[in-house]
């Protein structure tokens, strides 16, 4: 049996940092990533990267919540044959980072970046997980991972669409564990701490948050994405499924001092 790993948002950040941890234990790599022309020549460069570790690598620059290209991709994954997508992995950060309340109706969020933002960022976790499972990819010791953060509880300027997305994707995973348990597959979310990202850096007053968690934190440093990688390595690649359902904090103790 051949063990891949799928990665939604697999070009940078926690996606990238898990694509480089696992591919050296020798787990084959499928990423999904949705990047601009300028960013594919870093993108050819980690691709080369996980290819030296002598394992099969396919990343596709497409949106995550394309039905049809999602069909595509579980279409390509069976035809290799014998596969076991022993690692799913839920790294989506694209959502509206608008206000809720503002006297201008045109700077709050609307409707449509609400949908957007939970599709994108909470359920997109449900389609690829049926459909993986429905496939025969999802089998017994496969494990699920969802990022989450603090924000799926605590609220920040123009955070709200995308905590809203965070408590609904940690709710999705609560699901995913209790109906695949008795499948001996696991779904858990990872609780990162503030992780200076591409996706961090997008949140309005980005460098409050920093200095705070760096106040906060008794690790006194922030956290790194290669602190998530390492986790799901060492979870990801056991075949033992009952750690699941929870929300695991991958935080030096951030959340808790907070």
């Amino acid at each position: 049996m051949k063990d891949w790993a799928v990665i939604l948002g697999s070009s940078s950040g926690f996606g990238a940092a898990t694509c480089r941890e696992i591919a050296s234990k020798g787990i084959n790599i499928y990423g999904i990533h949705l990047d601009r022309r300028a960013a594919m020549e870093s993108i050819n460069s980690l691709v080369n990267e996980l290819k030296s570790h002598n394992v099969e690598v396919h990343f596709r620059n497409m949106s995550a919540t394309d039905a049809e290209k999602r069909k595509a991709v579980i279409e390509e994954l069976k035809s290799i044959g014998n596969v076991r997508v022993k690692i799913l992995m839920h790294s989506l950060a694209f959502g509206a980072l608008k206000p809720v309340i503002d006297m201008d109706a045109a700077n709050t969020l609307q409707q449509r970046q609400v949908e957007m933002t939970l599709d994108v960022m909470a359920s997109s976790i449900l389609y690829w997980s049926q459909e993986l499972f429905q496939a025969g990819l999802l089998q017994k010791g496969s494990q699920i991972f969802a990022m989450t953060s603090s924000g799926g509880h605590r609220q920040w300027k123009a955070y709200g669409a995308v905590s809203a997305a965070k408590a609904s994707l940690e709710s999705y995973c609560r699901q995913l564990a209790f109906e695949l348990s008795e499948h001996g597959i696991a779904a858990n979310a990872l609780q990162a701490g503030v992780t200076d990202t591409p996706a961090l850096r997008k949140i309005p007053e980005n460098e409050k948050m920093i200095e705070h968690a760096l106040l906060l934190n008794p690790g006194k440093r922030l956290t790194i994405p290669e602190d998530v990688a390492q986790t799901i390595a060492t979870l990801g690649l056991s075949e033992n499924s009952w750690l699941t359902g929870n929300t695991i904090r991958i935080d030096g103790g951030e959340d808790i001092t907070g």
